[in-house]
């Protein structure tokens, strides 16, 4: 086991060519998204080269960018943490999310179709498969998938682009508390498909909005529990 807290073999050896700063910083920022690095732990470069195949330049680069993003903090004579995100910063973000997720709501069920539809109800059954294997990686995944469709049925490219924005820190703040929220989470999901498919503008609106209060409550009680 690395100090950096990665099992060997666990993230793949990046490939060459290619704009290799680049690649290191969406890996590094994947596996602080996920949470496979946890707020506070130290990030060492040369372990994090040594696991990602690459020289301690592009690490150290991409950090930088980690810490200019608000995803890591570089400490004088200590080194590379991630970043703890306070409970003001996550209610901050939440709360965006809320207005943004709660219009493409709305959005959505003017505008989608039934084979936008249709997809929402894939992802819902995919997520439903993973919840009661209790995988929480892939819950996780599936349900910003379920959100990014959402969006995408909304049809407003400002919009999404703006929730783009946030989505990787939505998922960093989800992450902890997907199993607490699991089953509730996804049957919630299913109330909107239905009053998007019901074209009814008002409960999906009513029902986003409860939905992601939901995630913002449960991350609360966990972090003061």
């Amino acid at each position: 086991m690395l100090s950096a807290g990665l099992p060997r073999g666990a993230v793949p050896k990046l490939e060459r060519p290619g704009p290799l700063r680049d690649r290191v910083y969406e890996a590094l920022l994947e596996l602080i998204t996920t949470r496979a690095l946890q707020p506070g732990q130290h990030l060492v470069e040369s372990e994090l080269a040594g696991h990602l195949g690459v020289s301690r330049q592009p690490v150290r680069e991409a950090l930088q960018r980690l810490n200019t993003e608000g995803w890591v903090d570089l400490r004088p004579a200590q080194g590379a943490f991630v970043h703890e995100p306070t409970e003001e910063e996550a209610d901050q973000l939440l709360t965006v999310r809320t207005l943004l997720e709660a219009e493409a709501a709305r959005l959505a069920a003017a505008h989608a179709d039934d084979a936008g539809i249709e997809a929402l109800r894939e992802v819902l059954e995919q997520g439903l498969r993973a919840v009661a294997a209790d995988d929480v990686d892939t819950a996780v995944a599936l349900n910003a998938r379920f959100h990014a469709k959402i969006m995408e049925l909304a049809g407003n490219a400002v919009l999404a682009e703006l929730a783009a924005r946030v989505d990787r820190r939505v998922r960093w703040y989800y992450t902890p508390v997907a199993r607490q929220r699991g089953q509730r989470s996804w049957d919630e999901h299913r109330e909107l498909i239905a009053a998007i498919a019901d074209r009814d503008e008002q409960r999906a609106t009513r029902l986003m909005r409860e939905h992601t209060e939901h995630t913002r409550r449960s991350y609360h009680a966990l972090r003061r529990s």
